[in-house]
């Protein structure tokens, strides 16, 4: 894994090779810019760790280039250095973004500790959002069966390699949350985890949301930037069209990528963890999948076992999942009888986990005493055997069943999104909560599928 480096933009020669020297002892890695077109130069090519930029400096100043970082979204932090520092300059730094400010002549000791505090706190926020995504759904994979205990061993074993991992397995098994679990365990644990879905990359948008744009002065990493220092998780990634991916065939086969408007490649470093819930063999011989993006990602194939395949492992799984709902949605906490362990194991779960997580999740919420009994389990389990698994009738919506599976999806999430969209009231705020999808990836979702929605500029509601 690439560790990042530290930028040192500085006009004064001295200084720059005065900080080098003391941070490369330290052990960084560390790259010098004279002014503010090298410092961007080298934040094009790769996105540094931290910034220590100097404010007074020929032509453009150090705060013009903070701006023009801050305009998009710092990705870094970055501690000011000037030696006629004013509390304005100090004041107005931190506004557009920086971490701190230092004065000249610098002290060593109050540099070396700034940059660890910066580091930190940057790596911090990387593992907050890690816990945020915990905090959504359990990832532990969780059971004593036989065939759980080599899944675990195995990944386990895995997690420190930087080989590519292919996980397969049925909807619902919780493919990327094993991917999350293994992420955690392996070295590059502080670093971002990046899902890339094949219903966020359609259309013109495409090459953009991979590998992100360039506008004057204005840089927007992309998915794949972003991964950079920890995990690319490719999720369903067989739905993904041919030419992307073409794309990421090539850009993962190269390490590197060139943005939508620039010119010089940018390198990256990252874990990638393919999933899918159809047989790779059988779409690389159909055509749907490119044999070049296969073996690029089947290096390490993983099989994921359904639920009825492990049936000995819903007692444990109940118990885990009743405890993190109470846990998380401060639900009262209830017990799951004998009697209905034992009905449970009969069934089939088409949903998988996800099925699972919903029964156990619904019947804290709605049902009351310390114990779940069969009466409440059985009109449950009778809803989801009498749900619809073809065309429903009526008033509602009908699919066409002759069209291509990529057709047939996007007509499902136009009226999948379009029902949420009203129950949210027309909040895509709250949508993004409902559906569990990043605001961002929702809206060009929308655009992506004709569907009018506004933009947010509040979302106080639940």
């Amino acid at each position: 894994m690439s560790p990042g480096y530290i930028l040192v933009v500085d006009d004064e020669a001295d200084i720059r090779r005065l900080i080098e020297e003391i941070l490369v002892d330290e052990g960084y890695r560390v790259i010098t810019a004279d002014g503010a077109d090298a410092a961007r130069a080298c934040v094009r090519r790769e996105r540094p760790s931290l910034v220590l930029l100097d404010i007074w400096m020929p032509g453009e100043d150090g705060l013009s280039l903070l701006k023009s970082w801050a305009e998009p979204g710092l990705t870094f932090p970055v501690v000011i250095m000037s030696g006629h520092g004013t509390i304005e300059t100090a004041v107005e730094a931190t506004r557009l973004g920086a971490w701190d400010f230092i004065e000249k002549p610098i002290s060593l000791a109050k540099l070396l500790l700034t940059i660890e505090r910066a580091l930190e706190a940057s790596q911090l926020r990387q593992e907050n959002a890690g816990l945020r995504a915990l905090a959504a759904w359990p990832n532990e994979p969780v059971g004593g069966s036989v065939v759980m205990q080599t899944l675990r061993q195995q990944l386990d074993r895995l997690s420190g390699h930087p080989a590519p991992l292919l996980l397969q397995g049925e909807s619902g098994t919780g493919k990327e949350g094993l991917a999350r679990w293994l992420h955690g365990r392996g070295p590059r644990r502080a670093g971002p985890f990046v899902v890339v879905t094949p219903t966020g990359l359609t259309g013109e948008e495409r090459r953009v949301a991979l590998l992100g744009s360039e506008s004057g002065d204005s840089v927007q990493a992309g998915l794949i930037e972003r991964a950079h220092g920890g995990t690319l998780f490719l999720d369903e990634f067989i739905g993904l069209d041919g030419d992307s991916q073409a794309l990421l065939a090539d850009t993962l086969a190269r390490g590197e990528l060139v943005r939508v408007g620039g010119k010089a490649p940018v390198r990256f470093d990252v874990r990638v963890v393919a999933a899918t819930s159809q047989r790779a063999q059988d779409c690389l011989e159909q055509g749907s999948l490119r044999e070049d993006l296969y073996f690029l990602l089947n290096v390490v194939p993983v099989a994921v076992p359904a639920l009825r395949e492990r049936s000995e492992d819903l007692p444990d799984l109940l118990a885990y999942l009743g405890d993190f709902f109470a846990h998380r949605d401060r639900l009262p906490y209830r017990r799951f009888g004998v009697a209905v362990q034992n009905r449970l194991r009969q069934h089939d779960w088409p949903g998988n986990l996800r099925e699972l997580r919903n029964l156990v999740q619904r019947l804290l919420l709605l049902g009351g005493g310390d114990e779940i009994g069969l009466g409440e389990v059985e009109p449950a389990l009778a809803r989801v055997a009498d749900a619809p698994r073809s065309a429903p009738a009526g008033d509602g919506p009908v699919f066409d069943f002759g069209k291509p599976l990529r057709e047939a999806r996007e007509d499902f999430e136009r009226v999948y999104l379009e029902h949420r969209l009203r129950e949210a009231g027309g909040s895509v705020g709250k949508l993004a909560r409902l559906c569990g999808l990043e605001r961002t990836h929702l809206y060009r979702k929308l655009k992506d599928l004709g569907i009018q929605a506004g933009r947010d500029t509040a979302d106080a509601g639940p």
